[in-house]
């Protein structure tokens, strides 16, 4: 009888006759197409740091089912990331982010969390999720995300610089980085308003105020969005810092949203 260590285990087990392992094991699987999504991310840089801003919610299909899943993410305390997409997926980078922080913490050569030279930067983190991206797209089996990264650079003696840092990466691997980004429908609808409304030295007050704005509008004409949403921010002086979930105001009385157009005599459209 021949032996074999199973991964995963610590004790040796038969081998099953190969007639008889056909029935019992079930070939590798691959995720086909995302089922539990969730939608737009934006961000955007501003005077002092970096600003990301998102819903809270998880459409299983079509169905809006969970309401509290946050998907701006803190990874150390110079880096975050926000993810539109499979929210399992999401969750598998998140781990992988933070699995290699906590190695670096673990590895470098002071254990004092105000000397962060051995934490990555967001540019780091941003390259490496590329090649991660890149890597699990060739084997046919992508994570279904676009992850937009925000922080800062880092000089070359490893403090952390004074240069914002906003960057995102798609399910097969293209990265590239803009003052303006925004993920999902938010690309369609949001981007546009952010490129009109958005300017380099616009204070921190003014770019929550214009995120807020065009998740107001994601909320109005995306069937996958919520009203209920985070806030997330980087800054050199303060690190990370992920709002708690807050609803935002909405207004209803636009005649649009209330006149019918599925009349008859109408085509049914806007």
């Amino acid at each position: 009888m021949s032996l074999s260590l199973q991964s995963g285990g610590t004790s040796s087990r038969a081998l099953p006759h190969p007639s008889t392992s056909s029935g019992l094991t079930a070939p590798a699987e691959a995720t086909t197409r995302p089922i539990t999504t969730g939608t737009s991310v934006l961000g955007v840089k501003y005077n002092g740091g970096v600003m990301l801003a998102a819903d809270t919610l998880c459409s299983y299909g079509s169905l809006a089912k969970y309401k509290n899943a946050r998907r701006l993410l803190p990874i150390n305390s110079r880096t975050l990331v926000g993810a539109s997409g499979e929210y399992s997926d999401l969750q598998s980078i998140s781990d992988l982010l933070r699995r290699n922080a906590l190695e670096d913490r673990c590895t470098a050569d002071s254990l004092y969390e105000e000397e962060t030279e051995s934490e990555e930067c967001a540019k780091e983190v941003w390259s490496y999720l590329r090649a991660v991206m890149y890597n699990r797209r060739n084997k046919m089996n992508p994570l279904w995300n676009d992850v937009v990264v925000a922080g800062f650079k880092q000089d070359a003696d490893g403090t952390t610089s004074d240069e914002p840092f906003l960057g995102i990466v798609d399910k097969i691997g293209t990265a590239y980085e803009d003052d303006i980004l925004a993920t999902g429908f938010g690309s369609y609808l949001a981007l546009p308003l952010l490129r009109e409304k958005y300017s380099a030295n616009m204070e921190e007050g003014e770019a929550r105020a214009l995120l807020e704005d065009c998740l107001r509008i994601l909320f109005y004409r995306d069937c996958r969005a919520l009203n209920r949403v985070q806030i997330a921010k980087v800054t050199k002086e303060s690190g990370v810092l992920v709002s708690e979930p807050y609803e935002l105001d909405t207004n209803w009385e636009f005649k649009g949203f209330i006149t019918n157009k599925g009349e008859m005599g109408t085509d049914g459209g806007w």
